[in-house]
């Protein structure tokens, strides 16, 4: 079974519930934070990393660790004693998410134990990590998902029937609730369910996870160690649902050129490996896999993989292959998606909304082409974390999208 520990986590007080914590700063532009850094925020907190002119890194991620340690000592954060949490995310529709909070081994990321499907852009992964040296905390749980386990079910269908020690409402209506389980019976419980778990699957946070992982190996480095063991740095603060707790969608690519090709010609070359249909200003969302969607000079064209091609690649057959493999490599001349600068993503929403939101970003002139995908399923991600499968950076938009902040882990 994989490890999975409980933790002292940090929440904010009941006072600054309402204030405190936030959707992922990625969501935001930057006149939109800057209104969100209000006293008592976390995004007050960690100003200094998403709006400071500052050139002195340090400086400034050694700002967020003394904001942080300032409102603990202020008791503005309330530390727990060694718990799990129990937390559960309810949308405006009324889809109900729920799962455990709690460390996963960083040890067990690297030996393959906790499984990735998805590459991760360089740049990124090393600017979180050189954050995460320096102000030591993380507030944004990585998703983890697992097989059905009936006893975890149990133990959450009784744990709801008590108080949560959080609960509030934002205001687009989702509701948060979270459960603190200190129990040691319960911990037993939950630990001896978790023995029937052979594999957590990332679901969400791979750039996430990636930024502890380097962090753990220099402290190891520097300690002369093959693992730090149970040093704080060595586990990655996680919130682990079942495969029944998630829902995939779709990823979706903007191309701003198509390598000095003609919309004729692009099109003839795609012949080579797909069936086309043009589909006029019909919008056109892939009905199943092997099914693609594109929009071009004002038309949508269905593409559907050639059932030959499909056979020659049955290890890996995933539509996000297909595109970059036999459009951005072969036609497009993209060689690797994740450092291009002529490939944006957009997030779908695994219907025809998604597909009009790539149309109105073409016929805004920024690009040329979009290209649309079914989701993948969870037995595909499995498939390909199993066979140790590397996808394109941004292949999957799972839910549920947790709140930053809600509850934080500290590595110090």
């Amino acid at each position: 079974m994989p490890i999975f520990k409980p933790f002292r986590g940090i929440r904010p007080h009941s006072d600054i519930l309402d204030i405190f914590p936030t959707r992922s700063i990625n969501n935001f532009t930057e006149e939109e934070l800057v209104k969100k850094a209000v006293k008592d925020s976390y995004v007050k907190m960690i100003k200094p990393f998403i709006l400071s002119k500052s050139q002195n890194l340090t400086r400034n991620y050694r700002t967020i660790r003394n904001n942080f340690e300032e409102a603990l000592n202020n008791h503005k954060l309330v530390q727990d004693e060694y718990c799990y949490y129990l937390y559960q995310q309810t949308t405006p529709d009324n889809v109900t998410y729920r799962g455990f909070l709690g460390l996963a081994c960083i040890d067990e990321y690297n030996n393959g134990k906790i499984k990735r499907h998805e590459a991760t852009i360089k740049e990124k992964k090393e600017k979180l990590t050189k954050y995460l040296e320096k102000v030591n905390f993380q507030a944004e749980p990585v998703l983890l998902t697992y097989r059905t386990s009936p006893k975890l079910e149990l133990i959450m269908n009784q744990e709801i029937n008590n108080v949560p020690v959080i609960k509030f409402v934002e205001d687009n209506g989702f509701q948060h609730k979270v459960w603190r389980i200190d129990n040691r019976l319960k911990m037993q419980q939950i630990k001896e369910a978790l023995e029937q778990v052979d594999t957590f699957y990332i679901a969400d946070g791979h750039h996430r996870i990636g930024s502890v992982a380097p962090n753990a190996e220099k402290i190891a480095e520097k300690n002369k160690k093959t693992s730090i063991g149970n040093d704080p740095h060595n586990f990655v603060y996680s919130y682990i649902v079942s495969k029944e707790s998630i829902r995939i969608n779709d990823y979706n690519r903007l191309v701003k050129h198509i390598n000095n090709l003609s919309t004729e010609e692009f099109l003839k070359r795609l012949e080579k490996n797909f069936t086309i249909h043009e589909k006029g200003d019909v919008p056109y969302f892939p009905s199943q896999k092997f099914h693609m969607s594109i929009y071009i000079d004002g038309k949508f064209y269905s593409l559907h993989v050639k059932h030959d091609l499909r056979k020659q690649h049955l290890e890996n057959d995933l539509d996000h292959f297909f595109v970059e493999k036999y459009i951005f490599n072969d036609i497009l001349g993209i060689e690797l998606e994740s450092t291009s600068d002529m490939i944006d993503y957009l997030k779908g929403t695994s219907d025809i909304e998604g597909i009009l939101n790539l149309k109105e970003k073409v016929d805004s002139g920024e690009y040329k082409l979009a290209i649309a995908v079914h989701p993948i399923t969870f037995n595909d991600l499995v498939k390909i974390s199993e066979n140790e499968i590397k996808m394109p950076p941004k292949c999957t938009l799972i839910e549920p999208k947790l709140m930053t902040a809600l509850i934080m882990y500290d590595m110090k």
